[in-house]
């Protein structure tokens, strides 16, 4: 099973760029912008790392994104996960950013986001992984912090593929941004938003990103469980569902495998994917590892999960067949 997962060709969909900062980049990066760290080592770092929900993640994952300050700082980073994703087979990427976490700090957008295209061009290049950047929108922020991104944005739209919600859901519905999603929409951009595992009115907020916003896709999205009408809306949207089994295990002390399961059972487009890797300690491969190793997954089942990510990856037509058509092959192969 190992050694079919590791050569299996992957898409990932819901990763945090700032959430692959390894602690030894951590540490690079803070010594060449002489920044002090609250900690001396690299396996301090790991040792910090004692999240149990949303919030306590969050306490620690923003105030280590100060040692990203430069062109150069974003550009490793991004390039950093890029190589790990090559390594672990993971062919196509659609990474997140969250711009407000760097903005606020001084460093202009420009920066954040030139660093990360030029990572973005060398790895199609050097890597053979191609990728596409979605904007993430801090819904702890309000909504005029988001609109001026979304402005901020616009003359490299062409770097962008789509727009996204995340951070703090409480008290932040989707409602909230509702104007500067429709915006993204006029601009061309496709929709999606972070609906974290068991958050506060989390099947309203579910609701409201179908009815309201319209997204083309879920992020996280394991409470539509919660509401069989919710299930039954998600299917006949064929919305997909980017789920990250390792990330769930540290937020809400489950892998959720059985849930992952359930969603496949009913025709709907669920996919795997490693979240903040540099802090959950697990990228594409131990994700889907994970789930044969502790919920049983078969060979046949992260087929499907597989499949699930190019079907809802937002690339063409003809881009789509081809990937199937090379995962098709490889299944063909390992059988």
């Amino acid at each position: 099973m190992q050694t079919f997962i590791e050569n299996l060709p992957k898409a990932e969909l819901h990763v945090h760029l700032e959430g692959t900062l390894e602690p030894e980049l951590m540490f690079e990066l803070a010594q060449r912008n002489k920044i002090d760290l609250p900690y001396a080592t690299p396996e301090e770092v790991v040792a910090a790392y004692d999240f149990h929900d949303l919030p306590s993640f969050l306490a620690i994952y923003y105030p280590a994104m100060g040692v990203l300050q430069t062109e150069a700082d974003f550009y490793d980073l991004a390039m950093a996960y890029f190589e790990k994703a090559a390594a672990q087979n993971v062919v196509y990427v659609e990474p997140f950013f969250d711009p407000q976490g760097h903005t606020t700090r001084g460093v202009s957008f420009d920066t954040v986001i030139r660093g990360i295209h030029a990572a973005q061009v060398d790895a199609e290049a050097k890597l053979g992984v191609r990728s596409q950047l979605i904007m993430c929108f801090l819904r702890d922020m309000d909504a005029a912090s988001a609109a001026a991104h979304l402005e901020m944005a616009e003359p490299y739209l062409d770097w962008l593929v789509g727009v996204g919600l995340d951070s703090d859901e409480k008290d932040n519905p989707p409602a909230k941004f509702a104007d500067v999603f429709g915006r993204a929409r006029e601009l061309g951009l496709r929709l999606t938003m972070h609906c974290d595992v068991n958050q506060k009115d989390i099947v309203p907020h579910m609701w409201e990103c179908l009815d309201l916003i319209g997204v083309d896709r879920i992020d996280h999205g394991i409470n539509a469980l919660d509401d069989e009408a919710l299930v039954d809306a998600i299917q006949a949207r064929d919305l997909g569902l980017t789920i990250c089994p390792i990330s769930n295990r540290f937020v809400v002390q489950d892998l959720t495998g059985e849930q992952i399961r359930q969603f496949l059972g009913r025709g709907i487009k669920a996919t795997v994917n490693s979240d903040d890797p540099g802090y959950f300690r697990g990228y594409m491969n131990e994700n889907l590892l994970a789930l044969a190793e502790e919920a049983a997954f078969s060979r046949e089942e992260i087929a499907q999960l597989t499949r699930n990510a190019f079907s809802i990856a937002w690339v063409s037509d003809g881009d789509k067949a081809q990937y199937l058509a090379d995962l098709d092959a490889y299944l063909a192969r390992a059988e």
